[in-house]
């Protein structure tokens, strides 16, 4: 009886040992899903300011607006939850965000703070004001993106 028990002692404390690990692998494959989401949701939001700053499509203020409320509500997540030190995996993620970390941080504030600027211009429904500060709120992406993602 007694081999019995500390053999089932044996198993419960390896399989015990295992799971901080497993956790971890869940935990990190959580946080790339989570940060891939949220630079998803921006480039729904993006999309289709773009492609009225562009003349792809016709120009639609309240289209535009709406847009740009949504992006700006969506830089308001916290998006340096999905980037745990080493959660570089299997994603588009430089190893510069975790080595420049205060830069990388300092950008996504600047991303937020161009797309409440956005925000703002297009509930004014000033066409040619919009398209400029769009411009700015994409040359913060691009400008993040060229630093700190792998290129496709």
């Amino acid at each position: 009886m007694k081999k019995g028990l500390s053999q089932s002692l044996l198993v419960a404390s390896l399989l015990g040992s295992s799971l901080p690990a497993s956790l971890a692998a869940d935990s990190v494959q959580g946080a790339i899903d989570f940060r891939e989401s949220v630079m998803t949701t921006f480039k729904w939001y993006m999309g289709p300011m773009g492609a009225m700053a562009k003349d792809k499509i016709p120009f639609d203020a309240a289209h535009f607006r709406s847009r740009a409320e949504g992006l700006a509500n969506a830089t308001r997540l916290d998006v340096s939850e999905g980037f745990p030190e080493g959660s570089i995996g299997e994603s588009e993620a430089r190893p510069e965000i975790w080595q420049e970390w205060d830069e990388f941080v300092a950008a996504y504030e600047a991303l937020r703070k161009e797309a409440e600027k956005l925000q703002q211009v297009a509930a004014s429904g000033d066409e040619t004001a919009m398209k400029a500060q769009f411009a700015e709120t994409g040359k913060q992406c691009g400008d993040c993106h060229k630093k700190f993602r792998k290129k496709k």
